[in-house]
């Protein structure tokens, strides 16, 4: 449903809401996708989000809640009775129920499992046994599966009693009689197959798959990578415990991403899943601020370096004119060297082991960077800057100046464009996450690094 075709819809419920018409309300919500209920619900206070979740009552709002940003999730929970809570926990898939469960405070987490029937208190508890950001938290158990000594009409019999309650049956998997992965089977082969054909003579080999321990981003890797729509997950054994979907996938590359985004802009903190208006003031100070005040006292150094080398400025005042620039070539080509490097480590493309083809790679790329614009920059100091200055001011003449800038900027873009390339992947090998060499942070320490060359370079051949 476009945006247009949901604007009046919207707009009939939020007028229902400001009305208390709770008739209105169902009517107008019955035509509106959960998931944007879910973002309206969002935007409403807590007096409209009350009277909303208890007008829609449980059953609309299962989809709903698995739809909320986890930190409103407890609070819409907390608006039903037990009675309602039972409904709704017992309407949520497997794999949305833990995730309520994951997010949801202890005294809640105890709550909520009390109202849980028999075969989900089992099934929610051996879920949670895995982290929320493994593809074992993300999976759901609820997949087209068949053993591999079925014939095609037993097999369809199977998955005819399981269609309500699979997330998919695009893809089918096959198992043995200990409940081991062995194959997979498209809905389409049983269909064209006569019913008395073994599921062993049809079936695919399943060569893709995922442990249930290994992080989310390594399943949504493959399963992008490989084009596939459902991704089984296994334990260390081999058996299949569930599957994770392509639209999983989506939410694990869009969280992964935001994450990695925020990070590398220098924000801390759990990344919040509410969105930013919504977002309190507090909280957006407390992901920030630590990094500002660290970033401010690292800076510090750069004024120290200023004022050590202030003897060279004060006999070469033109120098000051090139400093910003050599500084911020090596922040921009250290910047995007760690760029280049987190994709590719993110996209599983090159490991910690890589790191000397990395840095071989980045070394020869830096150098032409830098000699590329120390060409530019000299050739301006050279035929352009003399007819704008008379004079350098010092003992030095315009081609020294610019053999001193042309040299200190391939030195700077040089170990700029390593470094970057580096720091992210001596993160990994130390169990960090790549993003957390961020660009503020990487940009401070360049920006130290490229006042040292600079002065040590011009003063060396300017004789200062």
């Amino acid at each position: 449903m476009g945006e247009e075709e949901t604007k009046i819809p919207k707009e009939e419920l939020i007028r229902a809401i400001d009305a208390r018409d709770g008739s209105a309300l169902l009517a107008a919500a019955e035509d509106i996708h959960y998931a944007d209920l879910a973002h309206l619900y969002e935007n409403l206070d807590d007096e409209d989000r009350d009277f909303f979740l208890k007008t829609i009552g449980p059953e609309l709002a299962t989809d709903v809640v698995a739809e909320l940003p986890y930190p409103l999730i407890e609070g819409a929970l907390n608006h039903f009775k037990p009675a309602q809570l039972r409904v709704l926990l017992g309407n949520l898939s497997d794999d949305d129920r833990v995730d309520v469960f994951q997010v949801v405070s202890e005294e809640a987490q105890v709550r909520f499992f009390s109202l849980l029937g028999p075969r989900d208190k089992e099934l929610t508890r051996n879920l949670l046994k895995y982290e929320e950001d493994t593809a074992g938290g993300r999976m759901t158990t609820h997949c087209g599966r068949i053993t591999a000594d079925m014939s095609v009409k037993q097999a369809i019999t199977v998955l005819r009693r399981d269609k309500d309650s699979a997330e998919t049956l695009s893809r089918i998997f096959v198992v043995d009689d200990q409940a081991r992965l062995v194959g997979k089977i498209r809905l389409r082969d049983l269909a064209f197959n006569t019913w008395d054909t073994p599921i062993r003579d049809i079936m695919e080999e399943a060569s893709e798959f995922v442990l249930a321990t290994a992080d989310q981003e390594e399943a949504a890797r493959t399963l992008s990578k490989y084009d596939l729509v459902v991704l089984p997950v296994v334990d260390e054994f081999h058996h299949l415990l569930g599957v994770i979907t392509y639209d999983d996938a989506l939410e694990i590359l869009q969280e992964e991403s935001t994450e990695d985004i925020e990070k590398i802009a220098g924000i801390s903190g759990e990344q919040s899943e509410v969105s930013y208006l919504n977002t309190s003031v507090s909280t957006q100070y407390k992901r920030r601020v630590t990094w500002l005040i660290g970033l401010a006292f690292v800076s510090i150094a750069s004024g120290y370096v200023m004022y050590r080398f202030n003897n060279i400025l004060g006999q070469a005042k033109l120098l000051a004119l090139f400093l910003p620039m050599v500084v911020a070539a090596g922040g921009n080509s250290g910047g995007q060297a760690a760029t280049m490097v987190i994709r590719s480590m993110a996209l599983g493309e090159i490991s910690t082991g890589n790191a000397l083809r990395v840095a071989w790679k980045e070394t020869r790329t830096g150098f032409f960077l830098g000699l590329s614009l120390a060409v530019a920059i000299a050739l301006f100091i050279s035929l352009v800057l003399p007819h704008l200055q008379k004079t350098t001011g010092s003992a030095f003449d315009f081609a020294h100046l610019a053999l001193a800038v042309a040299i200190a900027l391939t030195v700077q873009v040089l170990s700029a464009t390593v470094l970057g390339a580096l720091l992210p992947i001596f993160a990994r090998s130390i169990r960090l996450d790549p993003a957390v060499v961020s660009a503020p942070s990487l940009a401070s320490t360049v920006d130290v690094s490229g006042m040292m060359i600079y002065f040590t370079v011009a003063g060396a051949i300017l004789h200062l």
